[in-house]
């Protein structure tokens, strides 16, 4: 075998070595990221066809509704941050909250509450806002009811508690309040009649501004109640309202 023969199947050997240790096997998860900076965690996802947005929270926030509860099925499995599921573990899943969020979930059929690590998404059920781990559904007494109604209180994030006397940047998770704008007049009338028009599309509501052009006034309307830019950019991008762009409040 000549010496040329010989390299180049040497560095054939070592090309095919370098291949197979960079590809991904069958099992390896490959997430999509976009070109923001947002972390994948409050990125929108979509589950049965409907769209959810993680939102800008801060200590104080209140939510009411249904908790239910989930168990050994689970047990062991990966949860939405890449963790694995523990059913007596201090965690539970929320569809918006930010991950690593702290709640105190109180249950209001017996006045018993807990605080909890928000680890997971879900539940997907209609009026169902948080899924307890097993451990924390049976403190709260929901085991054998299965649902209970709770009222849901943010008392912290990044795994930590929070004071409500900490300095306000401390106790909102993501900042700025996001708007899209759909039109832009000279006169104010013109202003309040698109105001009129889109007031309440999507569920957002719309607001007149006034600004100062070469000079002159301009009213810009905007559709106010986003809670992240995705959430805004998304709107802005599917709406069939022309010109519409998403601005920071």
């Amino acid at each position: 075998m000549s010496f040329l023969r010989k390299k180049l199947i040497v560095i054939s050997c070592i090309l095919f070595f370098i291949y197979g240790c960079s590809t991904s096997t069958p099992h390896t998860k490959v997430y999509k990221t976009s070109s923001s900076k947002t972390p994948a965690t409050m990125r929108p996802y979509t589950i049965n066809g409907k769209t959810y947005y993680p939102t800008t929270v801060k200590v104080g926030d209140i939510q009411r509704g249904l908790a239910s509860w989930y168990g050994p099925n689970f047990h062991g499995k990966s949860t939405s941050n890449g963790e694995k599921y523990n059913m007596y573990a201090q965690t539970a899943a929320h569809k918006t909250y930010p991950m690593n969020t702290m709640v105190k979930v109180t249950n209001l059929n017996n006045s018993k509450s807990a605080i909890v690590r928000i680890n997971d998404r879900g539940p997907f059920v209609k009026g169902r806002i948080i899924d307890l781990s097993k451990k924390v559904a049976n403190d709260l007494g929901v085991i054998a009811t299965g649902t209970a109604p709770v009222i849901l209180e943010v008392v912290g994030f990044h795994g930590h508690q929070i004071s409500k006397t900490a300095p306000s940047s401390e106790r909102v998770y993501t900042g700025g309040v996001f708007m899209v704008q759909v039109g832009a007049f000279r006169r104010l009338e013109g202003a309040n009649i698109y105001k009129n028009k889109y007031d309440g599309t999507g569920g957002y509501s719309a607001v007149v501004r006034e600004f100062e052009l070469d000079r002159y006034p301009i009213y810009r309307v905007f559709l106010t109640g986003f809670r992240s830019e995705e959430e805004a950019r998304d709107f802005a991008y599917n709406t069939h309202i022309s010109g519409a762009f998403i601005t920071r409040q």
